[in-house]
Formats: C-alpha cells, sequence, structure tokens
C-alpha cells in the first residue's frame, strides 16, 4: 500500500518568469479634466421624464371659456375733416394724431408763450462766453423789473445751444429761415431776462433781438413817394422795390451806408406789451459798436423784411427813420 504523501505550500514548484526584452510597462495613470474643457453630452445624467397629465375635453372647455374676450373698437376713416391743425396761440399748424407733430407743437407752445430758462448751467459758462449785461433793473409796464445779456451769436456751449435752440423757435414763429454761420459770426444776441418768482427757480428769456453788422440798406419810401407819378418827376411805384405790398410798404431801390441790422425780434406771447422789444432795441443800438451810439431816426439801424407786429415795432421805436436792408 503506497505511503500517504502529504504536500505543503513550501514544496510547490516555484514559477520561472522568462526574461523579456523590454521593461514592463506601468499602469496607465488617470488625468484629471480641467475645468476649461467642455463636458460631453455624453457624460450627462439623463433628465428625469416628467409625466404630463392631459386635460379633460371639460376641464379645456373651462378653461377657454374663463378668457376674457376683447373688447372691438368699429374705426370709421373720416374724409370731410382734415387732420391739419393751428394752434390759436402759437399760430404753428400741426398734423394731430401724429405722435412728432404734437410734441414738436407742445414744446413750441410753450416757448412761444413763457419764454425759455436761463440757469445756473449758463451763468457758470458766463465768463467763458464773455457774456456782458449791458441793462439792470429795466422796468416794464406792469411793474416788473429785467435785465439785458449780450453775446456773440456764434458762441458755443450751453449758452451756444440754449440760443440755438431760441432762434430755432424764433424761426418756426416767423416762417423764416436759419441764419447762415456768416451771418451769425457778424451777429450779436440781446436778451431781456426777468428774475424768476421764487429764490429757487430760473430767470426767464421772455425777448430776444438779433443785432448784425451789415454795409447798406434801403430806405422806406412815405407814402407820398409811393402815390406819386413819373409826370411830377417822383419815383413811380414800378421803380420801388416792394417789401410787404398788402400794407403799402415799399422801399426806394438806392442803397445807402447802414452799420446796423436786426434780422430777429421776438417777444414771449405773455410777455408783449411791456415795451421789452423797444428796451433791447435801445440797447442794441447803443452798445453793439464799442463807444458809438447808434441813432435809428438818421437811419443807422435797418431791419430785414418785417412782419405785422414788426412793422409796428419799427415805426414805433424808429419814427420812421428804420431802413430796410436783404438779410
Amino acid at each position: 500500500m503506497p505511503p500517504n504523501v502529504k504536500r505543503t505550500y513550501g514544496s510547490r514548484h516555484e514559477r520561472t518568469t522568462l526574461p523579456s526584452s523590454s521593461p514592463p510597462s506601468s499602469p496607465p495613470l488617470k488625468r484629471k479634466r480641467s475645468f476649461l474643457e467642455p463636458i460631453s453630452l455624453q457624460n450627462l445624467p439623463p433628465r428625469p421624464l416628467v409625466k404630463r397629465t392631459k386635460l379633460s375635453p371639460s376641464e379645456g372647455r373651462t378653461k377657454k371659456a374663463k378668457q376674457p374676450q376683447k373688447k372691438l373698437t368699429q374705426l370709421h376713416f373720416c374724409l370731410d375733416k382734415t387732420m391739419l391743425r393751428t394752434c390759436p396761440l402759437c399760430e404753428l399748424s400741426y398734423m394731430k394724431g401724429a405722435p412728432d407733430d404734437e410734441t414738436l407743437h407742445q414744446t413750441h407752445c410753450a416757448r412761444v408763450r413763457k419764454g425759455m430758462e436761463w440757469g445756473k448751467e449758463e451763468e457758470k459758462e458766463a465768463v467763458k462766453a464773455n457774456v456782458r449785461e449791458v441793462a439792470v433793473g429795466v422796468r416794464l409796464k406792469d411793474g416788473k423789473q429785467g435785465r439785458i445779456i449780450c453775446f456773440n451769436a456764434d458762441v458755443g456751449g450751453k449758452i451756444g445751444s440754449k440760443l440755438f435752440a431760441l432762434l430755432e423757435t424764433i424761426n418756426r414763429s416767423l416762417s423764416s429761415p436759419a441764419m447762415t454761420a456768416e451771418a451769425l459770426q457778424a451777429s450779436k444776441a440781446y436778451l431781456f431776462l426777468l428774475p424768476p418768482s421764487t429764490t429757487s427757480g430760473r430767470e426767464k428769456i421772455v425777448g430776444c433781438v438779433m443785432a448784425q453788422q451789415i454795409t447798406t440798406a434801403m430806405a422806406i419810401a412815405s407814402p407820398n413817394e409811393v402815390k406819386a407819378n413819373r409826370s411830377d418827376g417822383s419815383p413811380a411805384t414800378s421803380e420801388l422795390v416792394a417789401v410787404d405790398a398788402t400794407t403799402g410798404l415799399f422801399c426806394l431801390p438806392t442803397p445807402l451806408p447802414t452799420p446796423l441790422g436786426i434780422p430777429r425780434i421776438f417777444v414771449s406771447s405773455s410777455h408783449r406789451r411791456q415795451r421789452i422789444a423797444s428796451e433791447l432795441l435801445t440797447a442794441a443800438a447803443a452798445t453793439f459798436i464799442h463807444g458809438c451810439k447808434l441813432n435809428p431816426r438818421e437811419g443807422q439801424v435797418a431791419f430785414t423784411q418785417p412782419t405785422g407786429d414788426g412793422n409796428a415795432v419799427m415805426r414805433h421805436w424808429g419814427l420812421g427813420g428804420i431802413r430796410i436792408y436783404e438779410g
């Protein structure tokens, strides 16, 4: 009977490893993902499915029935009425219903009736813009007192922007074209300022006169010269320059030397009949040329083609000596 053989761990044959020509490779290292690398959509977890509940036909009808129905308005074309309106206060024609026209009318009407403001922003630039105070304590008919300032019309900054907006209002009121850059360079602006009604308020620009340096102008023909005919040697109407035939304003065609021209006059409608225009014209005639006071009675001041109100101011202030020039 064969003997029992016991095998132990130590008696196991050790496995011989064959030598390899290349060194054993190390296991690959796992690289961490950078935050800047884009995340693949395949690595994102799937979104959980949301169960949608279907409404029964009766529930859908009740929800639709709860929504309020919009009120409809029936529109009609009105062909017998025009949408063009003319404001009785500022005499501006605008299209009613057009937002741009109505906004323009509101701004223009407020400036024509009440004037514009002269505040601290303009006063800060007064020294830089060479703004001069030519008259103070000017008393009006209603007892109020104001002052008159003067500066070059081609000024820049906030004062130039204020004057530009004021001239836009004046030109729109008079239906006049804008003054050219050459005319502004030869002009000065005279503003009449009224003090504020409250201590924290701003002064109001209630009047403006633009004074321009010119060379020649035409004398206004008298009524006798207009009525005269060729037979008695006086100039006939056909030889005169018609300025306003409806009011009988004619000029003699001969140009005469004239130093000062007035292309624009404006007074806010709520401050008229207070001698504001006359005070501004007097200040312009006295200070436009340094050290030389001009006399309108001697034909040293001329107006451009005046309106009805401008013609009345010209005859009242100039006492028949005002001339006309083409500005």
